[in-house]
């Protein structure tokens, strides 16, 4: 793959993480979670309830492997798409449609097999903009990187 439909993806992916971080730490913040505390709540995901005590290290950390999970799913999509060539020619329809698939596995499939000390909730508020937060600030961003790599010659 030449490098800049790489770029591309990788774009996507990164924007995706990004906001998708930042919506989650704004949100937290607001429920009255500082930032490095949902870092660190993320890092959970592979160290457990130790990774609530790591300090700064725990929380780069769980950033890394925000941004890590937000590059794989883009893999996934890009995969899809070259599967089905449909997921390109309606990105925005089908990113929205995406979100929701890695909303509802990693609730349901990602964080209970992982070492998350804490049962997963959908209390109705949270996870509705959750939801919509996967939607439209992760799986658009991520399609949209995939469309411009895939369509580009």
């Amino acid at each position: 793959m030449r490098i800049e439909k790489t770029r591309y993806i990788l774009l996507g992916g990164l924007i995706a993480g990004a906001l998708d971080i930042t919506f989650a730490i704004c949100f937290n913040a607001y429920n009255g979670t500082p930032p490095l505390q949902l870092l660190r709540i993320v890092a959970s995901g592979a160290f457990g309830k130790d990774a609530l005590s790591g300090g700064i290290p725990m929380a780069a950390f769980g950033l890394a492997a925000h941004f890590g999970l937000s590059l794989a799913w883009t893999g996934v999509y890009l995969m899809l798409a070259r599967l089905k060539p449909s997921l390109v020619r309606h990105a925005l329809v089908c990113g929205a449609v995406f979100g929701v698939l890695v909303f509802l596995a990693m609730r349901l499939v990602v964080l209970p097999a992982s070492a998350f000390p804490f049962p997963v909730h959908f209390k109705p508020l949270a996870s509705a903009l959750d939801l919509l937060s996967h939607m439209f600030l992760f799986g658009v961003p991520i399609a949209l990187g995939v469309r411009k790599a895939l369509i580009r010659t």
